[in-house]
């Protein structure tokens, strides 16, 4: 579960921007995970509680996970569909060979602190 390696890095960015701000207490993170990433966001949040209960500075905070989905090109047609999952075919040409783009972001988007 690579998540938790994850969920280590983002604790210790907060820890620097709490540092780089005076504060003491994060109180909502708002992360963007993109359903291309590789990244399980019930196993993300799952590793920031258990991580979390054992650091002050991010204790009691709420995370906020929003999913952003992914562009699929078709390699005939060039047509587009934005879509969560990935589609079987091209709703255009039936095409099965389609591109992703985008929707691979792990993003640190938004830290309310005090």
């Amino acid at each position: 579960m690579h998540e938790i390696s994850l969920v280590q890095a983002m604790l210790q960015q907060l820890s620097d921007l709490a540092a780089a701000n005076r504060a003491t207490k994060v109180i909502k993170i708002t992360m963007k995970i993109g359903q291309q990433s590789g990244v399980v966001a019930d196993s993300f949040r799952f590793g920031f509680e258990v991580l979390s209960a054992n650091d002050d500075l991010v204790r009691g905070a709420e995370l906020a996970i929003i999913s952003s989905p992914a562009t699929f090109r078709c390699t005939q047609c060039d047509h587009t569909v934005t879509a969560m999952d990935r589609p079987d075919c091209c709703p255009k040409c039936q095409e099965t060979f389609l591109i992703p783009e985008g929707g691979d972001e792990l993003i640190l988007q938004q830290v309310e602190m005090e």
